[in-house]
């Protein structure tokens, strides 16, 4: 039996066709492979990726995390704008993994749709691999999974798992974290992957033209950013305490996820410069500011928590990477329950 498939296929009648996937393993195949470390070890397309840790680690622990990208993969599609979703995807997932310290190895994407578009999978795909390569992860494998019936019309869904290692004793725990230390909040682009479901709403009932609806649109759907690299360097180079990636549940949610109990965090409100695209959503979706802070990052995509001595250092190395980043609050000791204000 070969690959060429006879004139009556009955698997591409129920709805699922075989050379579309072939084709588009064709077209991501050099993509993928060019983001594979030499710790990858064998060829693509075979059941499983193996990757060696090598001897990079004297006590290794595998940091792992799985994520999606939500309903911005409806507004990109709805205004046709695929080209960095698969970014957002990565970022989501590796952004998480240095929190601890880890060092991204390797990622697997799933790719889900109805009815398999070959040319607009492949965007999405070779997307993910130019994130990965930013981020110094091997595009490992994937899953290409074509559900007619399940997915409706042109829908598609995305979900990816990133596996990252950090030695024992390189860890950040938190634990070091004590009153009067400095948070340093690095910029987003944007919303990053978070509140779509929202920000989709306020643009439905908007009333906005074409042109304008567009306009917004492409302001919220700013490719999420990817820290790895930079974090990976400020590891190398400086002690920090504490990290939080701010997604889901904003500023107020996030922070005191990185905090020990018994301190509590202060955000200096307008510290740092806030995206157009928030100030629309504010007014547009009649939002108060603690709503703005709960469900969005407003702005700052990475927190970290550093000693006093040494946070302008850190605003001027995450500058020097290309990122602006700003002193955005403090830590003290715990009085209430309240464990984030905002002053």
């Amino acid at each position: 039996m070969t690959k060429d498939i006879k004139h009556n296929d009955p698997y591409k009648n129920a709805g699922v066709d075989i050379n579309a996937g072939n084709d588009l393993i064709d077209k991501i195949k050099n993509d993928v492979v060019e983001s594979h470390s030499p710790n990858v070890i064998g060829n693509f397309g075979g059941f499983a990726g193996m990757f060696s840790l090598g001897k990079d680690y004297e006590d290794p622990v595998l940091v792992a995390c799985t994520d999606g990208v939500g309903t911005k993969v409806s507004l990109a599609q709805e205004i046709n704008s695929l080209d960095f979703i698969g970014q957002d995807l990565v970022a989501m997932c590796v952004n998480d993994l240095i929190v601890c310290g880890a060092k991204p190895l390797f990622f697997l994407d799933y790719f889900a749709s109805s009815k398999l578009n070959v040319d607009e999978a492949a965007k999405i795909i070779k997307s993910i691999a130019r994130a990965c390569n930013e981020s110094e992860c091997s595009l490992l494998g994937g899953e290409t999974a074509e559900m007619p019936g399940h997915y409706l019309d042109n829908n598609f869904d995305l979900a990816g798992f990133a596996v990252g290692c950090v030695d024992r004793k390189k860890i950040i725990d938190n634990n070091s974290i004590s009153s009067g230390d400095i948070l340093v909040g690095i910029e987003s682009s944007g919303p990053h992957s978070n509140g779509f479901s929202l920000i989709r709403k306020i643009l439905k009932d908007s009333n906005l033209d074409e042109i304008e609806y567009k306009k917004i649109a492409n302001l919220a759907i700013k490719p999420t950013l990817l820290y790895p690299k930079l974090i990976t360097h400020l590891i190398e180079k400086y002690a920090l305490k504490g990290m939080a990636h701010i997604t889901g549940g904003g500023l107020l949610e996030n922070i005191p996820r990185s905090i020990p109990d018994n301190l509590c965090a202060e955000i200096y409100n307008d510290s740092w410069h806030v995206p157009e695209i928030f100030s629309w959503l504010k007014n547009y979706g009649n939002l108060q500011m603690e709503d703005m802070y709960r469900i969005f990052n407003c702005g700052i995509g990475m927190v970290l928590i550093v000693d006093k001595t040494i946070s302008k250092k850190m605003i001027n190395s995450a500058y020097s990477f290309g990122f602006k980043a700003y002193e955005i609050g403090h830590i003290k000791e715990k009085f209430s329950n309240n464990q984030i204000s905002i002053i």
